[in-house]
């Protein structure tokens, strides 16, 4: 009987509210986290990137090796991408001098370029098709760019655009009532929308997590990095201890 109910099962959580409020919290978390290393701790953008790296490909390894659904070291993970992609975003703005506007078009290319290689390679980018470890690194790949993008994504249109973290903030939380309103009463491809509200929710989440801890004068809070990142860490904790998650269900051939 547990033989045929994994066969039917993916290494990722089912697509809930919960999975959704976990990852706002771990998108935040993921720009305070890389402030409090890259700024507070002043490791850089470059240094700060390469320890992360190495803590989301450890991650990673494990996710992949594990036979069954594991929601902390799902969420780990995730939580690893988001701190790279902050510093390796930032990085790429500031370090290497290529602007918002030019990491957000690069990294948009780079992100749209593997969903297509995914779909190209294996037929289909939906969460259920992950049945084998080819399929979840395009899966985390495809993440990792998401994830940079955001903090990008976030960036330009809080400080280029000049709309403000609030502003911004509000931008994006308005985008992603659209999916919502299209997932409720269109018929738009659930993956399509999947992916989109995926992508949607890290420019949210480096909007919210600059207006906690960047300065009064730059239109945040000032509150410290490393108390909002045990606040959101403690949160996200608390979430998968209290609430059990289940697998998403494996697509049926």
């Amino acid at each position: 009987m547990q033989e045929n109910m994994s066969d039917t099962l993916v290494k990722v959580p089912q697509v809930t509210l919960l999975f959704w409020i976990i990852k706002i919290a771990a998108t935040t978390l993921g720009e305070t986290a890389g402030d409090a290393a890259s700024m507070s701790l002043n490791l850089g953008y470059l240094l700060s990137t390469v320890l992360f790296t190495g803590l989301f490909l450890l991650a990673l390894r494990a996710q992949i090796k594990a036979i069954a659904f594991r929601p902390m070291l799902y969420w780990t993970t995730i939580i690893a991408t988001t701190i790279v992609g902050t510093t390796l975003a930032d990085f790429a703005d500031r370090s290497l001098g290529i602007g918002y506007a030019g990491g957000t078009l690069l990294l948009l290319s780079l992100l749209f370029g593997t969903l297509f290689s995914w779909h190209r390679s294996l037929g289909s980018i939906s969460i259920h098709s992950l049945s084998t470890p080819r399929a979840e690194y395009f899966y985390w790949v495809t993440i990792l760019f998401s994830q940079t993008l955001g903090t990008a994504l976030g960036d330009w249109t809080a400080d280029s655009a000049g709309l403000g973290y609030r502003g911004a903030a509000v931008i994006f939380g308005l985008m992603l009532l659209v999916v919502l309103a299209a997932y409720l009463w269109t018929h738009i491809s659930r993956t399509a929308l999947f992916w989109a509200a995926f992508i949607l929710t890290r420019p949210l989440g480096a909007v919210v997590g600059d207006f906690l801890d960047k300065p009064l004068a730059a239109g945040g809070l000032d509150l410290s990095r490393f108390t909002a990142s045990a606040v959101l860490m403690a949160f996200i904790v608390m979430c998968l201890l209290l609430f059990r998650q289940r697998p998403a269900e494996r697509a049926s051939h």
